[in-house]
């Protein structure tokens, strides 16, 4: 009798030791493939958000009160019971979110997707407008337009000028001397304004080659040297590089990028980069009045599709708060773009504090931009000059 109970132990413990090593072994084996496979195919922490993001956050403290039941304390009345776990196996498997009309339909219809981002910040409570980008033909981009400037406009472009000759001081004691600590660049350079071209009605075909996006870009560089911020300015006709490579216009951010890794090897003292653009949407939403002036206003657009993206964003964030201080609804907010509505990167891997930003869309006037490049070059001096006081008491 002694001995069949033995030799039950015996297989039991058997059994149960076999399983056990091959447990083992399976976690060992799977922990090699892990630490061994490609950087590109391992788990990420960005990689396990995409998948978590959708969930009900209540499952997640749910979790934690497994842990230390003292925080049931804290849930709402009528909110302690947890999660239905089939709903839970739902959003993880597929992606549909129950209570969320949206997760139903956003990858079964063309363009849905693209009002599923995130706008981080934003101006009067309006998280409606995002932006849109205008992808035409590479021939209608650089087809000949005529275009016009109005008297104010020239006005303001010629005082602008005239001061830059005249006066070699900077309005600042600060100075950056001959160090350029700003890059800006714009991929999308042809971006124009419909007001500017007598002939034009269509906002996809707001384009020309001299007066466009790039005026806002001088504008904004002359604003920052008068306070003694060095900036460079890149003069490239994208559109032009593009049709000489064969390339398409969606492929703008792959030539732009060669411009942007020369500019980097070849000025150690960058600090910034600004890609300037011009959004497609109508006046209504990119105009704003301030003391009876109107200012075209301005988008901060940060790319996700790269690790790094949250100095770029914490920049943006800061940024956005100042203008809202000293110019209440200039800026539109931070808007958050991963690889699924458009580049997801836009340069930004390349360099610390890049920030994509559009000024204004297509019915605003040079004028209306101006006077937001003279903001922006305001709020930001403010920005750089107490960054650089708070590095030298460091």
């Amino acid at each position: 009798m002694k001995k069949n109970n033995w030799s039950k132990m015996v297989q039991t413990f058997s059994r149960r030791s076999g399983l056990y090593i091959i447990f083992f072994v399976s976690i060992f084996l799977l922990i090699s493939i892990l630490t061994a496979v490609q950087p590109a195919y391992r788990f990420s922490s960005d990689t396990l958000s995409n998948w978590t993001k959708e969930m009900d956050s209540a499952i997640f403290y749910h979790l934690i009160t497994m842990e230390n039941r003292a925080y049931k304390q804290s849930f709402p009345e009528g909110e302690a019971e947890i999660p239905q776990l089939s709903g839970v196996f739902l959003e993880l498997t597929s992606n549909v979110k129950p209570t969320d009309p949206r997760s139903f339909f956003g990858n079964e219809i063309p363009g849905f997707s693209i009002f599923d981002n995130q706008l981080l910040m934003a101006s009067e409570n309006d998280f409606t407008h995002f932006p849109i980008e205008s992808n035409p033909p590479l021939e209608e981009v650089l087809r000949e337009r005529e275009a016009v400037l109005t008297g104010e406009d020239e006005e303001e472009t010629g005082d602008a000028e005239e001061t830059e000759e005249e006066t070699e001081e900077t309005e600042s004691e600060q100075t950056t001397g001959d160090r350029d600590v700003v890059f800006i660049y714009n991929t999308h350079n042809r971006e124009s304004f419909l007001p500017h071209l007598p002939d034009e009605t269509d906002p996809n075909s707001a384009m020309h080659g001299e007066i466009n996006i790039t005026n806002v870009s001088d504008r904004l560089a002359e604003g920052l040297k008068r306070k003694g911020i060095g900036t460079q300015v890149d003069n490239t006709d994208f559109g032009e590089l593009l049709n000489e490579r064969g390339m398409g216009y969606h492929q703008s951010y792959e030539v732009s990028r060669d411009i942007v890794a020369e500019a980097v090897a070849g000025n150690q003292e960058i600090q910034y980069m600004f890609d300037l653009h011009r959004d497609a949407l109508r006046r209504d939403k990119t105009t704003q009045t301030i003391e009876g002036e109107d200012y075209a206003k301005i988008l901060f657009v940060i790319g996700t599709g790269h690790p790094d993206y949250e100095r770029n964003l914490k920049v943006a964030t800061e940024l956005h708060g100042l203008m809202e201080e000293e110019y209440p609804g200039l800026s539109r907010g931070v808007f958050q773009k991963d690889g699924s509505s458009g580049n997801g990167v836009y340069n930004q891997d390349m360099a610390e504090n890049a920030l994509l930003i559009e000024f204004g869309g297509v019915d605003n006037t040079m004028d209306e931009l101006y006077r937001s490049a003279d903001a922006l070059a305001e709020v930001f001096s403010d920005y750089y000059w107490d960054a650089e006081a708070v590095q030298s008491d460091e």
